[in-house]
């Protein structure tokens, strides 16, 4: 018989842990799709963006019941699609299927799922509430230590380090495609939208253990044109830091590592991105120096901006919650292992 049992209805953090054991089945739009998604979720419409916007308009010009019809002829003809696609995704286990409230989208292809004889579960609320966890939940019920130090000090690769020592470790400069400064998007991907990016930290969140203090780096608000979001720095400025020293050698060597492989005009024109920072001579001279290849040069006529800029930060923070570490080198594992020792 059709519809022979009702979906079981999932709250958010249910819905996740289920996720482990089977597939989550995203019925919006490509478009609602694309601007975020819980991570790991597999995008079948059940509209595409121009039937979803025909149907919204449709409801608001002439009421539900047209507006459904009008779904219905969308839909219609594609069903046995739709069945087949969600055989195949039935293969790994459990549905786990959700739109943007919990409402009509979901319920349709829920159950259709039960009437080819899958276990279909879905979430209470939808996508939007997902989001609304993903807001509350990021930053809190855990302890935060602050990987901190001057630009050039290895803090991406000690926090790699310190994740190989089994401490429990997030990158959010992996996640934003960003490493932070005005030359962070050189090498690295398109970053994700906002939306996106709050998703996939409040997933890397969930994962952490309670009872374990999370690393992060000391990162500003933005890491490029994504923000951290609200309750994560808060409770990162509340945090304690522990700040890597090396002298300024040792630092413009590994920038030169990191950045110098990359076309000089585009460190040149990185450079011009902060000229109002920089300055108007010290502008000039870095971005000479990055032209004519001296990348140590211009290195060091950068770093005193960011040197001080830093400096000037970290005057605001007690210093009961500053802890510093000098090393004469850059060795990351052993950095982290005493991190690890003293913190």
């Amino acid at each position: 018989m059709l519809g022979r049992y009702m979906p079981e209805l999932l709250d958010t953090e249910s819905f996740l842990s289920r996720s482990h054991g089977g597939v989550v089945v995203d019925v919006r739009s490509p478009a609602e799709f694309s601007q975020g998604h819980i991570p790991g979720a597999v995008n079948l419409p059940l509209f595409s963006d121009k039937e979803r916007a025909e149907i919204g308009t449709a409801y608001v010009q002439q009421g539900r019941q047209p507006a459904i019809l009008l779904g219905l002829t969308h839909v219609g003809p594609r069903m046995a699609e739709l069945g087949a696609r969600l055989s195949q995704m039935a293969t790994s286990g459990e549905l786990l299927v959700h739109c943007w409230r919990g409402g009509m989208r979901s319920a349709s292809v829920a159950w259709l799922a039960e009437t080819l004889g899958f276990r279909v579960a879905t979430l209470v609320g939808g996508y939007k509430s997902f989001r609304r966890w993903a807001i509350d939940s990021t930053g809190r019920g855990r302890e935060i230590c602050v990987l901190a130090g001057l630009t050039g000090t290895g803090k991406t690769q000690v926090l790699h380090a310190l994740a190989k020592l089994g401490k429990s470790v997030i990158d959010l400069e992996r996640l934003a495609n960003h490493k932070g400064s005005a030359f962070g998007d050189l090498g690295e991907k398109p970053q994700p939208t906002q939306e996106q990016f709050e998703n996939d930290l409040a997933i890397e969140w969930r994962m952490t253990p309670i009872h374990a203090p999370v690393w992060i780096e000391d990162e500003s608000r933005n890491i490029g044109s994504r923000a951290l979001p609200p309750a994560l720095w808060q409770a990162k400025q509340a945090s304690h830091l522990h700040v890597i020293e090396l002298p300024d050698k040792v630092r413009i060597t590994h920038l030169c590592d990191v950045y110098g492989s990359h076309p000089v005009e585009l460190l040149a024109a990185r450079i011009e991105g902060i000229r109002k920072r920089l300055g108007g001579e010290r502008t000039a001279e870095a971005v000479h120096a990055a032209l004519a290849g001296d990348f140590p040069g211009a290195c060091r006529i950068v770093l005193d901006y960011y040197d001080r800029a830093y400096r000037r930060a970290l005057q605001n923070v007690p210093s009961e919650r500053i802890h510093v570490y000098s090393f004469d080198r850059l060795n990351p594992t052993a950095i982290a292992e005493t991190l690890c020792a003293q913190s």
